[in-house]
């Protein structure tokens, strides 16, 4: 029994949970609140991996650059493009909640709320102050988002820094972002659980308008995706690496479909290095090198969706956001996007982290949780695909490309 189980892919198990807690808690009605605990276990669970992850993967990330040379002509260009593309993404986000407003107009008044986080009130001179940790300790404990960010980078770049006496501290964060992904997949192996438990509590609360928000979301999440997918990387291939776009989709479509169904960067970096090296004429080096930094720190879809969902949880609760808590979103979704692991449900373990920043309850995670995999799918899609389309467009500007591997004979 516990062998065919765990036979049936994780996210037919998270979808068939969706939908029976939906129904027990139509049928239920506010009782259904009497199983919330487990779904309120499985949010803890995903809360106790914030720190560690983000420590290992961003260390690790940054030390899986090499060499600080590297950084000029092949890593700097990418790393550009990572954060470029990243920001716009998280700015679409926040503008598509802003204008369409998924959360709006549900009644939170059944629900019995947590602790609420304290909206963030400090001055520009104070965040910057604040993002250098006097004590790393303290701020791991603390939960402090941007010094644990800095102090992780730090570590990265004084890896590098070191060189060779570097590796053995550099196989220790290696070991440890690997370990961490691995405790993430046994958290994640809760979600059926906590999706039935959490949606059974919604449904049974709030009705059919709480359903209605999160059918929005759902839809927001795929046309954020969309957008990013065909205009900003679809630009990016027209006009810097001045590609025929409807090529390099060609090549990419077999990463694409393996990512929207394992929802996995890393699980799909073979296939997207195989499509970037036969069918885009990537060179290896430059392919190797950007994709697999890629997997780690370009999470464009991941970004957006933080944004969205921020923006949902503080219209469902009622939280006011000033245009500086914005700027502070846009600064954390990318951040937070870059420490998420390239693994299914990294992206549910990062709302933490922002959500804390400008005081939207944690509850909002409660909420999202019963639907996260199916935006899940299509923003590992996003993910990949930016992978793809910067290692293409960074070739093209080193020069590290065959077109002739890309372009169709009707296109030359």
């Amino acid at each position: 029994m516990l062998k065919t189980w765990f036979e049936i892919p994780l996210w037919q198990r998270v979808v068939t949970a969706l939908i029976l807690g939906v129904l027990t808690g139509w049928a239920w009605g506010p009782d259904a609140e009497n199983i919330k605990w487990i779904g309120d276990f499985f949010i803890k669970a995903i809360k106790m991996l914030v720190v560690p992850l983000i420590f290992f993967s961003l260390v690790s990330g940054v030390a899986a650059i090499g060499d600080l040379r590297k950084l000029g002509a092949v890593g700097g260009r990418a790393l550009l493009l990572f954060v470029v593309t990243g920001q716009i993404a998280v700015w679409l986000g926040l503008g598509l909640g802003t204008l369409i407003q998924p959360g709006a107009g549900v009644d939170t008044s059944a629900i019995q709320m947590g602790e609420t986080p304290v909206p963030n009130e400090t001055t520009a001179v104070d965040m910057v102050l604040s993002i250098v940790p006097e004590s790393p300790v303290q701020v791991m404990a603390d939960v402090a988002v941007l010094p644990l960010i800095v102090f992780s980078l730090l570590i990265g770049i004084g890896i590098l820094m070191a060189k060779e006496e570097g590796l053995p501290v550099q196989k220790v964060f290696d070991s440890g972002a690997v370990i961490m992904q691995k405790v993430t997949m046994i958290v994640m192996e809760l979600t059926p659980f906590g999706v039935f438990a959490l949606m059974a509590w919604v449904a049974g609360t709030l009705g059919l308008d709480a359903l209605v928000s999160l059918a929005k979301l759902v839809g927001l999440n795929y046309l954020g995706c969309l957008l990013i997918i065909v205009l900003i990387y679809g630009s990016m291939i027209k006009f810097l690496a001045r590609l025929p776009v409807r090529d390099f989709f060609r090549g990419i479509v077999d990463a694409m479909a393996v990512s929207y169904s394992t929802a996995s960067s890393n699980a799909t970096l073979p296939v997207t290095l195989r499509c970037a090296e036969r069918n885009l004429g990537v060179s290896n080096s430059v392919a190797s090198f950007v994709i697999a930094l890629g997997a780690t720190i370009n999470m464009n879809g991941t970004a957006m969706y933080l944004g969205l969902a921020t923006l949902f949880g503080a219209q469902i609760f009622g939280v006011d956001l000033s245009m500086g808590d914005y700027f502070l979103i846009s600064i954390l979704a990318t951040l937070g996007a870059v420490g998420a692991a390239g693994i299914p449900g990294a992206g549910l373990i990062m709302m933490a982290l922002v959500f804390g920043a400008v005081g939207v309850p944690l509850e909002t995670i409660a909420f999202v949780a019963g639907v996260d995999r199916i935006m899940d799918m299509m923003r590992t899609t996003t993910n990949v695909s930016g992978d793809a389309a910067v290692a293409t467009t960074v070739a093209v500007m080193t020069g590290e490309i065959d077109t002739r591997e890309m372009i169709s004979a009707d296109d030359v």
